[in-house]
């Protein structure tokens, strides 16, 4: 029996079909288990040695405001209601002495965390807004008063501080630009005030803006409610990098996606708030929008990309030399992909800050240093006065689609318009043209063509011959309409 084993097994190493069937065989078997390895290590078997490592640092927050009393039936029937009479008389029973209704107190849920063991707490703003009273509550059961250090709004981010004899326990923050769509996260908060709940997901989107200035949202189908706000979004090391803010739900409630501010974005806000007790965001000093592909090309720029300059009031960029049509192509050293980049990489700059910033400018490019303004001075303060301007002669031409007049006194008080309004009004366009598809109306004002002020129709005429001897299929206007400026490309090929 054992010889004619071993000549089987001779026959069988012999063919090479079967030799290479169990080598691949071989393979597939180190793979399958080297997967279940790392689903393990991907997705524990279970979350509670996490949950229970943070949630002594994660906070209810229950806030308390003073609410004026008010006569009437108002919050019983709507205003108007045939029924509105009825609930009247009935107050007016119950209240024969007509005494005013006594101011009532009004409550709100939130969440929050902590980051110090000396008592800094990070919470929505919208949670604690306009309370007179913040209490905290741990999950040992502990309360204590709390105070506003300070918020920002462009965030919706507040610091709170509570006093306690004791170090408390707290959380650190993690890189959130390091995690990645598909990474395990985990929510804790207090979801519709049932206290202390926790839920998984995974992250679903990064970079989302939905409507701030400074947005950079992670979004996460980790179940987010009402009561959530202000609570911390962890990952699976138990760092904090999101803070839960607002939901996407029909019904109020979640449908699986939350979005949570990120964590690199709130570190510096924090670090703000806790050194100023107020944000000190950079300012340069320019309006700006988007380069499309026919700005683009209108420019002479290769790339649709940067930031196109509107306007340039008094300010940063208007002493460092920056004019309306400047494109900007990088700040600080980082390449601009376009406004919204740039609007957050100058807030998340030092005040004060001299900066080199590279434009692109009449087909070339130029580097001009800035030093940058502290924003929110230049929010609070008034606009400068104009000085009347000179009048140009009346006229009308139809050009690119577009019926086109100078501007006169009469005209300029018609429309609302500043004394010093320079420009080529706008009194009709062809619905079937290129410039009705792209937004122009009638009384739109045309500023610049070509990057040059035009205050005639002659120089008009005269960027379009330039436009088109330097090969140029588009024109590059400077719209305002109410004031506000915005850049527009026409095909010069416009009938």
């Amino acid at each position: 029996m054992q010889p004619k084993a071993r000549s089987q097994t001779r026959a069988i190493a012999r063919d090479p079909a079967t030799s290479l069937r169990v080598f691949w065989f071989g393979i597939l078997a180190a793979l399958i288990l080297l997967m279940q390895a790392t689903l393990a290590q991907a997705r524990p078997d279970s979350l509670a040695p996490l949950a229970e490592q943070i949630s002594p640092s994660v906070v209810n927050i229950t806030t308390s405001t003073l609410v004026e009393g008010r006569t009437g039936p108002q919050g019983i029937v709507p205003e108007g209601s045939p029924f509105e009479d009825f609930f009247r008389d009935f107050q007016n029973r119950n209240n024969p002495n007509g005494e005013a209704p006594r101011p009532r107190r009004s409550s709100a849920l939130g969440s929050g965390f902590v980051i110090s063991e000396d008592g800094f707490v990070v919470t929505n703003n919208h949670v604690i807004e306009g309370a007179d009273e913040i209490e905290i509550e741990f999950f040992s059961g502990k309360k204590f008063p709390a105070k506003v250090v300070g918020t920002d709004k462009n965030t919706d981010i507040a610091l709170l501080k509570v006093e306690a004899d004791e170090a408390l326990p707290f959380v650190s923050f993690g890189d959130s630009d390091a995690a990645r769509v598909g990474d395990w996260v985990m929510a804790m908060g207090n979801p519709l005030g049932q206290g202390f709940s926790v839920s998984v997901g995974i992250v679903s989107a990064r970079n989302r803006a939905l409507s701030g200035s400074y947005d950079d949202f992670i979004q996460t189908d980790a179940a987010i409610n009402r009561g959530n706000s202000g609570g911390p979004l962890f990952n699976m090391d138990g760092q904090v990098i999101g803070v839960n803010t607002a939901i996407l739900s029909p019904n109020g409630g979640s449908i699986g996606i939350g979005f949570s501010m990120a964590s690199n974005v709130v570190t510096k806000v924090v670090d703000q708030l806790k050194e100023f007790g107020e944000t000190r965001r950079g300012w340069l000093g320019v309006r700006i929008q988007d380069v499309t592909d026919d700005v683009a090309e209108a420019m002479g720029l290769a790339v649709a990309k940067g930031a196109l300059i509107t306007d340039v009031p008094d300010g940063p960029a208007k002493d460092a030399g920056m004019v309306s049509g400047d494109v900007i192509t990088s700040f600080d050293g980082v390449e601009v992909a376009d406004t919204r980049g740039l609007v957050r990489q100058v807030g998340n700059t030092t005040v004060g800050k001299a900066v080199r910033v590279v434009v692109w400018r009449e087909g070339k490019t130029q580097t001009l240093t800035v030093t940058l303004g502290r924003r929110e001075e230049a929010e609070r303060e008034s606009p400068a006065e104009v000085t009347p301007g000179a009048v140009p002669e009346e006229a009308e031409k139809s050009v690119l689609g577009l019926t086109l007049s100078v501007l006169t006194d009469e005209k300029r008080t018609e429309l609302g318009l500043a004394d010093d309004a320079e420009g080529l009004l706008v009194t009709k366009v062809e619905e079937a043209s290129e410039a009705f598809e792209k937004g122009l109306r009638e009384g739109d004002l045309i500023t610049e063509a070509g990057q040059q002020k035009v205050t005639k129709l002659s120089d008009l005429d005269a960027r379009i011959a330039e436009a088109g001897e330097a090969g140029r299929k588009s024109l590059l206007l400077l719209i305002r309409r109410a004031g506000e400026p915005r850049f527009v490309a026409l095909s010069l090929e416009e009938k």
